[in-house]
């Protein structure tokens, strides 16, 4: 059985772009997961600790045959690769990887929780995730993804910008083509 995941990838200490690709490229590597989708990079304001640098956020979405908890490992390990050191609860980090959908799955353990508990109260998360897969159903909500925006109100974090994200193994989509500055 295949199925289809996003995952939410963060970064807002050093450089923000570069961790997001790296990120992408591991996660390319990793054995059992093929990137089929990778949305713009978006520059958002921190939610929850605000007295920290504003972030770049994307979502990518995997197709996969792998069990949830390989690809959440899968995660961890990557996070760790590019030197993410855990501080305060929602603080500055090099890179953030979160398990946002896997299929139609809910999981609940006590490391892992999917659907991501918060994803339905975050901007950052939500308005990638519907630029390359508005149905996203999240099977607890019963919502799409672009119900659960349109859903959100200001406290949902301040997007500050958009940034087309040319990658050289997925075609653009077609809002992305005419954008003239890339990440």
């Amino acid at each position: 059985m295949s199925f289809e995941v996003y995952v939410s990838i963060g970064s807002n200490l050093g450089d923000r772009f570069n961790y997001c690709r790296r990120a992408i490229e591991l996660l390319r590597a990793a054995g059992g997961l093929e990137v089929f989708a990778v949305s713009s990079a978006y520059l958002t304001e921190p939610v929850g600790y605000l007295d920290q640098p504003d972030f770049v956020n994307l979502v990518v979405g995997l197709r996969t045959k792998l069990e949830v908890y390989q690809v959440y490992r899968h995660c961890k390990f990557i996070e760790a690769e590019l030197g993410r050191v855990s501080t305060i609860r929602w603080g500055p980090r090099v890179v953030d990887l979160d398990l946002l959908l896997f299929g139609d799955d809910v999981i609940d353990l006590s490391d892992l929780t999917v659907p991501h508990p918060r994803m339905h109260e975050r901007r950052f998360v939500l308005e990638p995730l519907i630029e390359i897969a508005p149905d996203a159903y999240h099977p607890v909500l019963r919502k799409t993804a672009a119900e659960m925006l349109s859903a959100l109100d200001e406290q949902g974090g301040k997007i500050k910008g958009r940034i087309c994200w040319i990658d050289p193994q997925i075609q653009p989509r077609p809002r992305c083509e005419n954008r003239t500055k890339t990440a």
